[in-house]
């Protein structure tokens, strides 16, 4: 971008203006909410998932003309390259199919969390505008839970859900409606350099404990300065991190109905005292835990680490002057997320993205599903991944060959697993705070990982009986 994400949801990639080499020139605005986010279905997914998934029939009457109309849509900043705004760019096309319908657009902020607030107080005040809204992955519940979004699946059937990747409904799921239609995904994805691992013979690690090996390996060889760099700051980023490890121990951060934490576990343990390891055994640098998606980025780009966990923009921004990439498309490679030996792989990844949601008070829901059925249409998701670099969200264009000759990572989109965060709960923020300190303070060796988990399950059981509702 040069994306502006929020320090609060890395989800929102601050560089992902340069995930298409032939892009580097792009302006970004606003990032995926990746943490805030593939494709084989899971048991992690699952797991952490609504407890009742199965979307409603879809056979509710919307009101107003499906082919006519005027409506609002609210949404922050994509990207704005040598095609245009992402935004505008996409209404051109709708209008093309379906002249009858005017959209305008409003722009939100580029801060979820201000977006958010701006968008509650709106709905809640009675407002029918924005008639539709661009929102981040982990709101479904929020905004379900204060009947601030349509719940889309009433409206839209089972055979239109079907066409997401795995993982992604799911996480647009609250007690069993769909509230988000996915627009575009994120994910976390592990790179590396391909010339230090030939030097050395190695092969690109499957494992956790293959990739610790391997980059302390290169460092002994004195090829490189650190062996892997991550986000281990205590912000929204951490809990993405911790995720990953936690799905590949088979590990879950709630019960399946969000009322009660599991973090106080075997498998939790194990995440957080692996990656206290990678501290410990000095193939991740102590300052770890102050990193967010830009200092690992500037370490990873400047030729000082082997190895990287961040988003699909890192590819690009690794090898682009533009972006501070110092590094060259045969020095850089992309891998699925590792899992822990012993387990299926590959390992899971985090997802971040955004979704389209409806405003209950909207006057034309019709002309509002048109326009959201049309963003996960083929022509609009193209034009998302083969002009902006986003990666989409319907399997038709995420596995289609033509997408994934686009860049290296488009090309093991389809090989990923997803993993979402805990945000079936309206109390999600305070859940992810609970997690992210106490992994955090693990992290600085400030607690052990033990009595780092059985604080944040002490705390995050707190915050899932609260009675705030996440707003």
């Amino acid at each position: 971008m040069l994306r502006a994400r929020s320090i609060n949801h890395p989800g929102r990639r601050q560089l992902k203006g340069w995930q298409l080499t032939a892009l580097v020139g792009v302006v970004g605005a606003l990032g995926v909410a990746g943490c805030s986010s593939s494709s084989s279905t899971s048991s992690a997914s699952t797991s952490t998932s609504t407890s009742t998934s199965s979307p409603s029939s879809g056979t509710s009457a919307a009101a107003g003309s499906a082919t006519s109309g005027s409506i609002v849509w609210s949404a922050s900043p994509i990207t704005t390259n040598s095609h245009g705004d992402t935004r505008t760019t996409l209404i051109t096309a709708f209008n093309k199919v379906y002249p009858n319908i005017h959209v305008t657009l409003v722009s939100a902020p580029t801060n979820t969390d201000t977006n958010r607030a701006t968008l509650a107080t709106e709905i809640s005040g009675g407002s029918s505008t924005p008639d539709v809204f661009m929102g981040d992955v982990i709101w479904p519940a929020q905004f379900g839970a204060h009947q601030l979004a349509v719940p889309l699946s009433n409206y839209l059937p089972a055979s239109y859900w079907a066409q997401f990747a795995p993982g992604l409904v799911a996480g647009a799921s609250y007690k069993g409606q769909v509230y988000g239609s996915p627009l575009f995904e994120d994910q976390g994805f592990m790179y590396y350099r391909k010339d230090l691992l030939a030097k050395e013979h190695l092969s690109p690690p499957t494992t956790w404990e293959q990739l610790q090996s391997e980059a302390a390996q290169l460092q002994k060889a004195g090829l490189v300065k650190y062996g892997f760099v991550w986000q281990g700051a205590s912000y929204e980023g951490l809990t993405c991190n911790f995720m990953e490890y936690l799905a590949s121990a088979g590990g879950t951060a709630t019960n399946s109905g969000y009322t009660a934490a599991t973090l106080d576990s075997p498998a939790a343990i194990k995440a957080v005292t692996f990656m206290r390891g990678l501290i410990t055994s000095g193939v991740t640098p102590a300052a770890i835990s102050t990193f967010q998606e830009p200092q690992a980025m500037a370490v990873f780009q400047t030729g000082q680490s082997a190895f990287l966990r961040n988003w699909d923009y890192a590819y690009s921004a690794s090898i682009s002057p533009a972006a501070g990439g110092k590094l060259t498309a045969s020095q850089v490679g992309v891998e699925p997320m590792p899992t822990f030996a012993g387990e299926p792989t590959p390992g899971y990844s985090n997802i971040g993205g955004w979704n389209m949601y409806i405003n209950p008070h909207s006057k034309n829901t019709a002309a509002d599903l048109t326009f959201i059925k049309f963003l996960a249409s083929p022509t609009a998701q193209t034009i998302l991944a083969a002009d902006y670099g986003e990666i989409p969200t319907t399997l038709a264009v995420r596995d289609a060959a033509t997408t994934a000759a686009l860049n290296p990572v488009f090309a093991i989109v389809s090989k990923t697993k997803l993993v979402p965060r805990p945000a079936g709960t309206p109390n999600y923020p305070a859940l992810s705070t609970a997690i992210y300190t106490n992994v955090n303070a693990a992290l600085a060796g400030s607690t052990s990982p033990s009595a780092a988990m059985a604080a944040a399950q002490s705390q995050a059981n707190t915050a899932l009986t609260t009675t705030s509702g996440g707003l």
